[in-house]
């Protein structure tokens, strides 16, 4: 975090005016600041490395280096391991959905968003929260259903989970928040969340969206199931 707590907010986008007015938006609020702007994927990669931001708002098409390219470098580096990327798009499609996520985005929005949104989904994934649109994820589920389910390897991974954890990673598959599973299963929020952070540190993975990718690519979660 900043100054008084505020979250450090990297915008990358190869389009100066959607900078700029991304940079103003998130400069109005008083618990977020703008910690730099980059123009594609190598400069984001440079500057995160320099600025280390909290939240990347981070455009996929662009010169040099995609998004997509420029988040999996940025997760994968110990120096910017802290900083979690929000996607933002005006493509909807389901290969980039599917393909920011594996590379570790947190979240994937579309650049239409409500401005009040886009500041409260920058607040969500600085916590460490996942955050999908609802279109988004009704595409993701739809490109998931195309696919095979789950191979050995992946299926593996769930080994280390116990029977509850895996019931929890399954509802966490399907969208629900902490506080639904808890509802669900009949256990405690703070309960429920225990249980999220074991499975995301038995699987290694970063937040909440990884786990949604891990409920599907192991077949745990089946569309419409």
């Amino acid at each position: 975090m900043g100054d008084a707590g505020r979250i450090r907010v990297l915008v990358v986008d190869d389009q100066a005016l959607v900078r700029s007015g991304f940079s103003m938006l998130i400069g109005s609020a008083d618990d977020l600041e703008v910690v730099g702007e980059a123009i594609d994927g190598e400069e984001a990669v440079t500057a995160a490395r320099e600025n280390r931001p909290d939240v990347v708002l981070m455009d996929i098409r662009m010169p040099k280096m995609d998004g997509i390219e420029a988040t999996r470098e940025i997760v994968g580096d110990k120096r910017t391991a802290g900083t979690k990327v929000l996607v933002l798009t005006t493509f909807d499609l389901d290969e980039y959905v599917f393909e920011a996520l594996r590379a570790g985005a947190s979240g994937f929005m579309l650049k239409d968003v409500d401005p009040d949104h886009l500041l409260d989904a920058i607040r969500v994934v600085a916590e460490g929260e996942a955050l999908l649109a609802p279109s988004v994820t009704r595409r993701l589920i739809a490109a998931f259903a195309k696919r095979p389910t789950g191979t050995p390897a992946d299926i593996a991974a769930l080994e280390s989970l116990t029977e509850r954890e895996r019931e929890v990673l399954e509802l966490v598959g399907t969208g629900m928040t902490n506080a639904e599973i808890a509802e669900r299963l009949f256990i405690s929020p703070a309960t429920a969340k225990t249980h999220v952070s074991r499975i995301m540190m038995k699987l290694d993975a970063r937040d909440r969206a990884q786990l949604v990718v891990t409920a599907y690519e192991t077949g745990l979660v089946t569309p419409g199931g």
